[in-house]
């Protein structure tokens, strides 16, 4: 570390959700981002420039060997996370991981291995556990205050082109199952401390140029309550975007939406916090603290399971 105690941060990553990490940092205690690793050298220097990153680099395995940097942050397209992230294990760095840890249920159990082996904090992005709305409802299930029967899920976006969520071009496709439903299955096996579920999916066509289903639904049944996750999700939809939650329970029923949660006349609940800045502080507290976080790679497995599962059914001859 630096002599201050900060802990020097590698950015890897310099697309939507490197901006959204950077800035988050920017507002950390105790946190320097000290490098980025850009592939793309001119969005890389906007990057850095915007948020005064003093190093930047196309060389990942030169940044992790430097000595300089206490922690990596890894916000690259979807099927490089397993790789970066077993580099940055061995090497005996902590990680955080944007969602989706690893696009099959392999690369997920090769990170848990690589992290038993040397130790590190190895966290995956999960924001919802960490979005304020979210935890209260689930601190309500726990003390026995909201008995949730049903929660119907929408995650909407338009991706008819291959842009990310600030509309810029991509060089990668995303992906409907393993990203974004990823989201909201995690979601529900979390609340309810569970993972006793039967799961069936169905997905629309494949887009004619960018190869990937557009449209896709899913269930999700807990064995022993019978509570009910309903997720519909389209890369077709115009108008807001995100990541839409109806919790229908015995005592109310609550609409979430990002960080913000209302009940059934409209009345918006009080919270605090932001879900990214909670949980990049997470991140850099377990660092600190010696401990594992919340949304540990070996806390994921399940989610990851389930979602194979999910896959297999969606692949399965009609």
């Amino acid at each position: 570390m630096t002599t201050d105690s900060s802990l020097r941060v590698a950015l890897v990553g310099e697309g939507a959700m490197g901006h959204t990490h950077a800035k988050v940092l920017s507002s950390l205690p105790g946190v320097n981002l000290h490098a980025l690793i850009a592939k793309d050298e001119d969005a890389g220097r906007r990057l850095s420039q915007e948020w005064a990153i003093p190093h930047q680099t196309d060389d990942y395995a030169a940044c992790l060997a430097s000595g300089d940097i206490d922690a990596v942050i890894i916000a690259s397209p979807s099927g490089m996370h397993v790789e970066q992230g077993m580099m940055a294990a061995e090497a005996g760095l902590p990680c955080l991981i944007e969602i989706p840890a690893s696009l099959d249920l392999a690369g997920t159990q090769q990170l848990c291995e690589a992290q038993s082996r040397n130790g590190s904090v190895m966290m995956v992005a999960h924001s919802r556990r960490f979005s304020p709305a979210h935890q209260w409802l689930k601190q309500r299930l726990q003390a026995g205050e909201f008995h949730l029967y049903h929660l119907v899920a929408q995650t909407y976006f338009l991706r008819r082109t291959n842009l990310n969520m600030f509309g810029q071009p991509r060089s990668w496709a995303d992906n409907l199952l393993w990203h974004h439903a990823c989201h909201s299955v995690d979601l529900f096996a979390w609340l309810l401390g569970s993972d006793e579920f039967d799961v069936w999916a169905q997905q629309g066509p494949p887009h004619p140029e960018m190869g990937i289903p557009m449209d896709m639904t899913i269930g999700m049944r807990e064995r022993s309550t019978g509570q009910l996750l309903s997720l519909a999700l389209s890369f077709n939809n115009k108008g807001p975007f995100g990541g839409f939650y109806r919790y229908i329970g015995e005592e109310e029923t609550y609409h979430a939406f990002r960080d913000e949660l209302s009940d059934s006349e409209h009345q918006n609940i009080p919270l605090k916090g932001s879900a990214f800045t909670l949980q990049d502080q997470e991140f850099f507290d377990a660092i600190r603290q010696g401990r594992r976080p919340e949304s540990d790679i070996h806390s994921v497995l399940t989610t990851m399971q389930l979602l194979s599962r999910l896959e297999k059914q969606l692949n399965a001859p009609r």
